[in-house]
């Protein structure tokens, strides 16, 4: 077939007449025709499950005893001293809600409470550490008594 058209007269019968357009129904917007040719997502939510699947999350490190008992003698220390809200740094794990593993985190804040029932310490801006996640206490504080 060649580009050129020929018309062959099939018809010359409804040609000329006009576009019909249907009184019930309006015609679709040009933007919600494009629509109707987008692709079709099937598998509703598996982006995000993929996606998810492939963050990454890091694994939780027991403390030997040492490390356990520095962290202990720490807190003591912030105890004695939780009148002054002291100020220190702390490290720990935060486990992930959806899978396996977590994250590390690290905050500076005055300590509010030390709660040994509980395992948890909370701080005045309302963050709460799990003393069992705890990788580590530091802090200006713990130079009188840890000189280096």
């Amino acid at each position: 077939m060649s580009s050129d058209r020929t018309y062959d007269g099939k018809y010359d019968d409804i040609i000329d007449l006009p576009h019909h357009t249907s009184p019930r129904h309006p015609r679709l917007p040009m933007a919600n025709r494009a629509a109707q040719f987008a692709p079709f997502a099937a598998l509703t939510g598996f982006e995000g499950i993929i996606s998810e699947t492939g963050r990454l999350t890091d694994r939780f490190v027991p403390l030997d005893d040492d490390q356990k008992e520095a962290i202990d003698l720490r807190l003591d220390i912030l105890k004695d001293r939780i009148k002054e809200k002291p100020e220190a740094t702390f490290t720990y794990f935060v486990p992930d809600r959806k899978k396996d593993g977590g994250s590390y985190s690290t905050v500076t804040g005055s300590v509010k409470k030390i709660d040994d029932i509980e395992r948890r310490i909370t701080l005045t801006d309302g963050t709460r550490i799990e003393i069992d996640f705890l990788f580590s206490v530091s802090g200006e504080l713990f130079s009188e008594y840890f000189p280096d």
